[in-house]
């Protein structure tokens, strides 16, 4: 047995180390055993962890399901699986059920200026402020995430153009869409709606990440600027 069989992982060598390898070439390089390595973190005398895990897969087909089926009294059996590992494996086979068991929820989409209302409708209609939202959209329009921006007063917010572009960028959000509300229920923009709304467009096309409008929420109503030619 070579001396690397009974190194922890830390110990190895970079190209014989799990961990390194899911950072450079990502999880789905790794083998079973690899990832199973990677919880367990070290062998025992005889053997490395990969080789270790490579035996317990071995001993259950290499299945999941039937490694889940073992007990964490099953698990201890294996020479440098105590407790603690026995744990981390159950706990991460645990994780993978519920992940397989949750319902992917498919992305709204946003087709109309009447579509990215009910999305802003939801997030400021029962306000008694004002308050600035953003819609960070990826190339099919679907809504990558909704952020609110800021929050001021009955009459008025101040928005930081730097931040609501910066969101976007971190999020890989290829267009956005600007949304506030205007609690008294009125939904002209006034000159400083206007007026950001054209910072900001003017920002989108540098940065090319395009504003494609804005929506003024109001007593279940909205303004749409796309929609009345002002964008």
């Amino acid at each position: 047995m070579d001396k690397i069989s009974k190194l922890s992982i830390k110990q190895w060598a970079e190209d014989d180390k799990p961990r390194e390898k899911l950072l450079h070439k990502g999880p789905s390089a790794l083998s079973n055993a690899e990832l199973i390595a990677i919880l367990i973190g070290s062998g025992n005398l005889d053997e490395s962890a990969v080789e270790l895990s490579k035996r317990i897969m071995n001993d259950v087909n290499d299945n999941f399901a039937e490694l889940a089926r073992l007990t964490l009294h099953d698990l201890q059996k294996y020479k440098g699986i105590g407790e603690a590992k026995a744990i981390t494996i159950a706990a991460a086979l645990e994780l993978g059920r519920r992940r397989a068991a949750t319902v992917t929820q498919e992305k709204p989409q946003v087709k109309d200026s009447r579509s990215a209302f009910i999305l802003f409708q939801k997030e400021l209609g029962d306000l008694n402020y004002e308050s600035f939202c953003i819609l960070l959209l990826n190339r099919a329009n679907k809504v990558l995430k909704t952020i609110r921006i800021s929050d001021g007063g009955i009459t008025g917010t101040v928005v930081d153009q730097r931040r609501v572009f910066k969101l976007a960028l971190d999020h890989n959000a290829t267009s956005i869409i600007l949304g506030h509300n205007h609690p008294s229920g009125q939904l002209t923009p006034s000159d400083a709606d206007i007026l950001l709304t054209k910072k900001l467009k003017e920002a989108g096309v540098v940065l090319d990440v395009p504003v494609l409008d804005h929506i003024i929420v109001g007593d279940g109503n909205y303004y749409s600027f796309a929609d009345e030619g002002i964008m």
